[in-house]
């Protein structure tokens, strides 16, 4: 076997599922969690002091499909097991940087000044700043939008759906 092959692929199953999985982390706590799964997800957007909560469930569901990937790879498809390894680094980021970094589930308490992690930290707070499940902004875990463009986002919310507006752009379109 090729030694690049040997190297290149796993590797790059690897960073291609990582990515991946912040797009689907990110789109199924949009659509998912703020939608049908709400009953779970709730438990994370309501104040307790629970070390555990309803919404932990969804980890335990992707970490079935993690294991599941595993015994794929080793069974029958090889590059299922290079893929669960890219969902388990995920979940390691996650981890790190959701509940470790923006929920404090650590026994230490650090908030970054500046940076990366500061963009994280922020685009988060601001995902919680909303009320219930509407009208939220920035899904995603390791990827931030600059927090400006949240803000705007959120402000764009608040105003609500004006049906006069939408006309209107109907009417220019024609």
């Amino acid at each position: 076997m090729n030694i690049v092959f040997f190297y290149a692929v796993p590797a790059l199953l690897v960073i291609g599922t990582v990515a991946f999985m912040e797009w689907f982390a990110a789109w199924s706590h949009k659509h998912i969690m703020h939608g049908w799964g709400w009953a779970w997800h709730k438990s994370h957007h309501e104040h307790h002091d629970h070390a555990l909560e309803k919404n932990d469930l969804y980890a335990v569901v992707f970490a079935g499909f993690a294991m599941a990937m595993f015994a794929l790879g080793h069974f029958l498809w090889w590059p299922a097991w290079w893929m669960a390894v890219g969902i388990s680094i995920y979940a390691i980021l996650y981890f790190f940087l959701h509940d470790g970094l923006v929920h404090q589930r650590w026994p230490f308490k650090y908030v970054p000044r500046k940076g990366y992690l500061k963009r994280v930290y922020q685009a988060h707070r601001l995902h919680h700043a909303v009320e219930g499940r509407d009208g939220c902004v920035s899904f995603g875990f390791v990827y931030a939008q600059p927090v400006d463009q949240l803000v705007h986002q959120l402000q764009l919310n608040k105003r609500g759906f004006d049906e006069s507006a939408l006309k209107e752009e109907d009417q220019r379109a024609t």
